[in-house]
C-alpha cells in the first residue's frame, strides 16, 4: 500500500509553505501538478529536484492510471494545484477516489488556502459558511448560484475573475439590501494585498471604477432574518422563499404544506408565503407549455 499525499502550496508568498509540505515535496517520488511551471519555481525555491507531470482539469481522467500504476509499483506521490489546497474547485476528486479505490492511501499536508484565509480576514461569521467555488458565467447555474447567496444564512465565499468582480457585485446589489456587508479580498500574501470591506452597493460603485487585478475571493456576510422583514429586502425574501418552496416540493410537498413550512422557517407572514409559493404553480404551466 502506497501513499498519495494532497499538498498544500502557498497561495502569493512562497516563504508560506510549510516545513512539512517541502519535505514531503522533497521526498516522493513524483508529484502531479496542476501547472508544472508554476510549481517548478516554487521546487527551485526549496532547491528541490522532484520529478513533475502534468494533471490538470483537461487529463485528470487520462492521468489515473499512471498515477495507480505508479503508487502499485511501491511508489509515493504527491498531488498539487497551482495554488492553495488541491481539489477545492481545482482537479483532483478523481484521482483522489480512484487511489482510494485500489486500496492505497490518501494523506492531506495541510497549509494555504484562499477560502480561509478571505474567510477569516473578512470579519463575518465564521461558522457555518459555503464554498460555492467559482461563479458560472451565464444562465439558470449562475441565478441560482446569486439566489442562494442572496438568501444564505451562512457567510458565502466565491471565487470570481477580476474582469467579471463588477458584473458579480451589480448582479447580487439587485438581490440583497444595499447595506448587505461584502469583502472583496484580492493579492492575498501578495505585495499589493487588498481587502476591499464595505456594502454591496459601496463595492459595486467601487469596482465599477477601479478595475480589479489578480487573484479574487468574493466574501458575503449571511443573510439575517431581522433584515428580511425591512421593506428593502422583499426582492430577497422572496427569493429565499421560493428557493425553499421549490427544494421542498421536490422533496414530495405539496404547495400548502411548502408554504406552511416556508412562513415558519423564514419567519415571514403567512399570507405572503402562500403567495409566493402558490407562484411556483405559474411556474410549471410556463415549463410545461
Amino acid at each position: 500500500m502506497s501513499t498519495l499525499y494532497i499538498v498544500a502550496t502557498p497561495i502569493g508568498n512562497l516563504s508560506d509553505a510549510s516545513g512539512r509540505s517541502i519535505e514531503v515535496l522533497g521526498a516522493v517520488d513524483g508529484i502531479f501538478a496542476e501547472d508544472t511551471r508554476r510549481t517548478r519555481k516554487l521546487l527551485d525555491r526549496y532547491d528541490l529536484r522532484t520529478s513533475l507531470t502534468s494533471l490538470h482539469g483537461h487529463n485528470e481522467a487520462s492521468r489515473i492510471p499512471r498515477v495507480v500504476t505508479r503508487l502499485d509499483a511501491g511508489e509515493s506521490l504527491a498531488l498539487v494545484s497551482d495554488a492553495g489546497t488541491p481539489l477545492l474547485s481545482d482537479p483532483g476528486e478523481r484521482v483522489v477516489r480512484a487511489v482510494l479505490d485500489a486500496g492505497h492511501t490518501v494523506t492531506p499536508v495541510p497549509g494555504p488556502s484562499a477560502i480561509l484565509s478571505a474567510l477569516v480576514g473578512a470579519g463575518f461569521t465564521t461558522v457555518p459558511f459555503i464554498f460555492h467555488g467559482f461563479v458560472p458565467r451565464k444562465g439558470k447555474p449562475r441565478q441560482v448560484m446569486l439566489e442562494q447567496i442572496a438568501s444564505a444564512p451562512e457567510t458565502s465565499i466565491v471565487f470570481e475573475s477580476p474582469e467579471r468582480v463588477a458584473t458579480l457585485l451589480r448582479a447580487l446589489v439587485a438581490l440583497v439590501a444595499d447595506d448587505r456587508q461584502v469583502v472583496v479580498a484580492r493579492e492575498m500574501t501578495k505585495i499589493h494585498e487588498e481587502f476591499f470591506r464595505g456594502t454591496m452597493a459601496g463595492a459595486a460603485r467601487y469596482y465599477a471604477e477601479n478595475k480589479a487585478r489578480g487573484e479574487v475571493t468574493v466574501v458575503v456576510s449571511p443573510w439575517s432574518p431581522a433584515e428580511g422583514m425591512a421593506e428593502v429586502r422583499e426582492s430577497v425574501d422572496k427569493v429565499a422563499a421560493r428557493a425553499l418552496a421549490r427544494a421542498l416540493v421536490d422533496e414530495g410537498l405539496n404547495l400548502s404544506q411548502a408554504a406552511r413550512e416556508v412562513s415558519s422557517r423564514l419567519g415571514i407572514a403567512k399570507n405572503a408565503a402562500y403567495e409566493i409559493v402558490h407562484s411556483l404553480e405559474g411556474d410549471s404551466e410556463e415549463e410545461l407549455g
